[in-house]
């Protein structure tokens, strides 16, 4: 196998094409993400809350399963296959929910949906945490993720305004038929696969093998395990709010256009804070990111919980957004910094289908509450989980000695040497 340089700068042209194809991938979820709840209710007479969320269920355990087979796919395939085989689970989407005769389409293209999601979304992040290198994969998962989120918050913005002005089906999914038709034609000729960037960071690699990959990803590496349980209460989050947040607003007397735009402020704030995000987790200990995003999560949910005003829900959706932010990209530097390059793609395919899996986990559960208490309830609930999530994380893991605490990092002192800047830290590293 040819061995390939690894970095940025040397891979800086298929980095950038890469982040252009995730955005295209976010952005065909955020075409359905302001518009579904209200779908199900106005159009097919959903009025259980648990019902009309099913579609998030669906979403999230294709996507789960997707995910789970990633590394599998990825030593069968390659990475460009299977981002390819992602476009092409995607590319029915936008007509099946156009032209749904029953909630069941809405499922079933959801299922497609979550494949592609899985597949096209994983892939473009195995390949740039292969061009990217050690040092950088931080930077390198918050451009990931800033341009999928941003290109969710975009898409749910502009779906939720031409439902407000031209309906509800069929114009907001003509953006989905321009997306992935983009996307599979960018893969196809542009793209090219990342295995001798993999070859050339194994041969340098200190770190040992997982003796069980799924195990050790899952729970028994405190690592791992802990990052792993972390992402699925995220996501469980992150369902809850896809699904009730339209709810929630329409029952306070807001229109699709407003629902739309709040509906878009959460991934908006996600996408934009994790190119400092992304960054800082390159410098400082992994564990204090966690725990204090999902503390700030926590918080925003709470709030959200109790807000009748338009300012409000703006102000608790940008605090959720950096909450989110400042553990996402964390989640896949983690992942990449504590297995070898040979296991990355299979331990990042696990640790994805259990983050994924809190969608479908936490759209029944919220489901299940808001009937049975009350949507308020509900997030509080979530709440609760989401900060005790943080601190046993937080608990749990331990830190690379070379990175430090927050805190440490925020004291340190900046000194200019021969006309280059560099962090000095104080005290003792932990």
């Amino acid at each position: 196998m040819q061995h390939q340089p690894v970095g940025l700068k040397a891979n800086l042209h298929q980095f950038i094409l890469l982040v252009i194809i995730n955005a295209f991938v976010g952005g065909m979820v955020g075409m359905e993400r302001s518009v579904l709840p209200q779908i199900a209710e106005v159009e097919f007479g959903l009025a259980a809350k648990t019902a009309a969320l099913s579609f998030i269920v669906a979403f999230g355990i294709s996507k789960a399963f997707a995910n789970l087979f990633t590394g599998i796919l990825v030593s069968r395939l390659g990475r460009k296959k299977m981002l390819l085989l992602g476009w092409a689970m995607g590319l029915p989407v936008p007509f099946m929910l156009m032209y749904a005769p029953s909630w069941n389409w809405i499922i079933a293209a959801n299922v497609l949906l979550g494949a592609h999601q899985g597949f096209a979304w994983s892939a473009t992040v195995v390949m740039k945490i292969d061009l990217a290198g050690e040092r950088n994969r931080g930077l390198a998962m918050g451009l990931n993720e800033f341009a999928g989120y941003l290109a969710v918050a975009i898409a749910a913005l502009a779906s939720g305004w031409i439902a407000g002005t031209y309906g509800l089906r069929p114009y907001p999914f003509y953006l989905g038929i321009g997306l992935s038709a983009t996307g599979i034609l960018a893969t196809l000729f542009l793209v090219k696969d990342t295995h001798g960037h993999v070859a050339t960071e194994a041969v340098n690699s200190k770190i040992k093998r997982l003796d069980n990959i799924f195990l050790d990803t899952s729970w028994r590496h405190n690592n791992l395990g802990s990052i792993t349980f972390t992402g699925l209460v995220n996501n469980l989050n992150d369902g809850m709010v896809w699904g009730l947040l339209p709810l929630m607003l329409s029952q306070r007397s807001f229109s699709l256009s407003d629902t739309g735009i709040l509906a878009a402020i959460y991934p908006a704030m996600w996408g934009i804070s994790q190119i400092f995000t992304g960054r800082l987790s390159d410098y400082v200990c992994k564990k204090d990111l966690l725990m204090w995003g999902m503390v700030l999560q926590g918080i925003a949910l709470i709030g959200l919980a109790f807000s009748h005003q338009f300012t409000f829900f703006a102000l608790w959706l940008s605090l959720l957004g950096f909450g989110t932010a400042l553990v996402y990209p964390t989640f896949l530097a983690s992942i990449a910094d504590n297995t070898h390059p040979f296991d990355r793609a299979h331990s990042l395919g696990i640790f994805r289908f259990w983050r994924d899996m809190g969608y479908a986990v936490g759209a029944l559960l919220c489901g299940l509450l808001a009937d049975w208490a009350g949507i308020s309830f509900s997030i509080t609930s979530v709440a609760v989980l989401t900060v005790l999530t943080g601190i046993g994380a937080n608990y749990r893991m331990h830190c690379r000695t070379d990175h430090p605490g927050v805190w440490k990092w925020l004291g340190s002192k900046v000194l200019w040497e021969g006309g280059r800047q560099r962090m000095v830290l104080e005290g003792n590293k932990v």
